[in-house]
């Protein structure tokens, strides 16, 4: 809003323009969407495109709003044909085909604000923590992915540990009987953001026994989203990295 109106001050933009732009601000109303602009300067990241149940024509139209807008983009459960579309409207796209995800950046990112790590407990789960990766790093934070490390085999995560203890916030993905995120709540200090998938065997219910085990756990600080929600994963960890990282630096200048 400042630079919109020193813009007009400063005569580079006119009076019925700036006018326009001004109130497309908080909402810019596209006829079957209202695309929130402010949602960065309230919430830290930019508004998301859930592609899932929107015609291709609709997620375009959507993504080209924010992209004019904003320095970044993320679209969620997004499928090839409107994957692909979107990338033809905004060339610099980039399909993210296993997360099922699209991204666009106008520049360099920004210097980061918080450091998450993603775990996940097998290959089959890394759709979901591929998308709670890119939600991460969408809300501003440096994020590594730590992959095929789960409980049958736990040498593999113990062996990383030392990474582990280091990150601001943790995602834990994992399906089956969903026991990862309570051996890696057990072993850490920082909050630890478990994510159950649909992945499994008749009796995991698709990601149901994984949800039960992991609102059951018994280790303190493991807090849990829906099944299969690594967007919601993503989002939640980068805000707390965020206030953690900001909090640190803060106290660094003083």
């Amino acid at each position: 809003m400042k630079q919109l109106l020193e813009a007009v001050r400063d005569r580079r933009l006119g009076i019925d323009e700036g006018a326009r732009q001004l109130a497309a601000l908080p909402c810019e109303p596209l006829g079957h969407t209202h695309v929130d602009h402010q949602r960065e300067d309230r919430c830290g990241e930019s508004e998301v495109v859930y592609a899932a149940g929107k015609t291709s024509e609709q997620v375009v139209a959507i993504a080209q709003a924010i992209v004019a807008r904003s320095p970044r983009l993320l679209v969620t459960r997004v499928d090839g044909t409107t994957a692909a579309m979107v990338c033809a409207a905004i060339p610099a796209a980039v399909h993210h085909e296993r997360a099922r995800c699209v991204t666009w950046a106008s520049a360099e990112p920004p210097p980061s604000r918080g450091d998450v790590v993603v775990v996940c407990a097998g290959t089959s789960d890394l759709p979901v923590a591929e998308e709670a990766l890119l939600a991460a790093r969408h809300g501003g934070a440096q994020v590594e992915l730590i992959a095929d490390v789960g409980v049958a085999g736990l040498h593999r995560l113990l062996a990383r540990l030392e990474r582990l203890r280091q990150a601001e916030t943790l995602v834990v993905v994992a399906g089956m009987e969903g026991a990862l995120p309570s051996v890696v709540g057990g072993l850490v200090a920082c909050p630890v953001i478990a994510v159950p998938t649909s992945v499994g065997y008749g009796a995991s219910f698709e990601g149901l026994a994984a949800l039960l085990g992991m609102l059951n756990s018994c280790a303190g600080g493991v807090t849990v989203v829906n099944i299969d929600n690594g967007y919601g994963a993503g989002c939640a960890a980068a805000r707390i990295a965020r206030t953690v990282h900001g909090r640190a630096a803060r106290k660094e200048s003083t």
